[in-house]
């Protein structure tokens, strides 16, 4: 045996076993590794940059549920991520709301595995997906890949239409072929039929049960693309043949509250009564409730905010079950010499030329919400609930 392979075997043999072996860190972490082969060839390998060798983030949770206080910004460098990733994964943007109570994902799901190669393409139905507390329709969309005008398109709605958890949004797909049914779809009913609302419903929804268009469901009820529809509100259908139907004289028919929505409305007209405010300020008061909270006495909202005018304990507008209180809380959002917060904090009356303000400057005057223009769409709904309430 030659004495220079004899050498090379006995250096190997002696060696720690591979798995063993201490990494050598090259001075140039980029440039090439020169190994040797046991025929005294080199041959060069590549190391990987650093700064493509992603390293896993230890201990950090899939999911956060926000808390009092937090950001998203705050929630991020908390656990070592960018903000602009957890708006991303989430949907969100640098001007979106979140609250106490919603659960943010801090880790992109996994891409599902690929499909194995199908007998044959299938298009993908149209599908639906029920709102949780926290979603939007932006983050809906990026959820199912799909631009936001595609599902505010299926849905019959625009820019400034309010979703709520529990409503069930229609997902679009590709069309689909249509298939035999087992059994036929349900008639239309006769003119003057009508429907009564059950949770997750939607105009659209509502119009494609009967076989109608949306635009003809919307007449029927002098609605409009940004009207709001709740459990227990009765719908007219018209008929299919006929799309043409003489709306309600009721002065709150194109705005129906449900019971508890007209509860508040009325502890809202009768406290801006007893304090002698015009039907003006009345009208600015309920359009606010409307667009902060539906005329619903939340139990949650941004951040700390509570009950029907969204006010926050941590800003000076009272205890959380003071918050709750609706006398309280319309006298607080009126003001004035009756304001039970005194000077903490600044009602409508407090506002100097109120009167005169446009119907969501005044509104902002009080809220400071971040999105001032959203009040003015509930002006002529507003005059409507305080004369059929007031």
């Amino acid at each position: 045996m030659p004495v220079a392979l004899a050498g090379s075997l006995a250096v190997l043999m002696s060696a720690a076993p591979a798995h063993a072996a201490e990494p050598t860190r090259s001075a140039d972490p980029a440039g090439p590794r020169i190994l040797a082969a046991l025929d005294g060839s080199t041959a060069a390998v590549r190391a990987p940059s650093p700064a493509s060798v992603r390293i896993p983030r230890m201990g950090a949770p899939d999911t956060y549920d926000v808390q009092a206080g937090d950001t998203v910004s705050a929630i991020a460098a908390r656990h070592g991520l960018r903000t602009t990733d957890v708006l991303a994964i989430n949907g969100l943007t640098a001007s979106s709301i979140i609250y106490p109570g919603q659960n943010l994902r801090l880790a992109a799901p996994p891409a599902p595995e690929a499909p194995m190669a199908p007998a044959a393409p299938a298009a993908p139905a149209s599908a639906s997906y029920t709102v949780a507390d926290g979603d939007t329709i932006s983050s809906i969309a990026a959820q199912h890949g799909l631009p936001i005008a595609a599902v505010l398109g299926a849905n019959g709605l625009d820019w400034s239409s309010i979703i709520y958890p529990g409503q069930i949004i229609a997902i679009p797909g590709a069309s689909v072929a249509p298939a035999a049914q087992e059994a036929p779809a349900p008639a239309p009913p006769a003119v003057g039929g009508t429907y009564v609302v059950a949770g997750g419903d939607t105009i659209s929804a509502i119009a494609q049960l009967h076989g109608v268009s949306v635009q003809a469901v919307l007449d029927a009820n002098g609605l409009t693309a940004s009207s709001i529809i709740y459990p227990g509100q009765s719908i007219v259908v018209p008929a299919a043949a006929s799309l043409v139907l003489v709306a309600s004289t009721s002065p709150a028919a194109s705005t129906a509250l449900d019971a508890e929505q007209s509860a508040n409305a009325d502890v809202i007209i009768r406290v801006g009564r007893e304090l002698g405010v015009s039907d003006r300020g009345i009208a600015i008061a309920l359009g606010t409730a409307m667009q902060e909270s539906w005329l619903r006495n939340l139990d949650w909202g941004d951040r700390d905010s509570l009950g029907l005018f969204q006010q926050r304990p941590s800003t000076g507008w009272g205890t959380p079950e003071e918050i709750r209180d609706p006398v309280r809380s319309a006298r607080a959002f009126y003001g004035g010499p009756s304001d039970p917060n005194g000077a903490l904090t600044r009602g409508l009356l407090d506002i100097d030329g109120w009167q005169d303000m446009p119907f969501a400057d005044a509104a902002q005057a009080v809220q400071i919400s971040a999105y001032p223009d959203r009040y003015a769409q509930w002006e002529q709904p507003a005059y409507a609930w305080l004369a059929a309430h007031g």
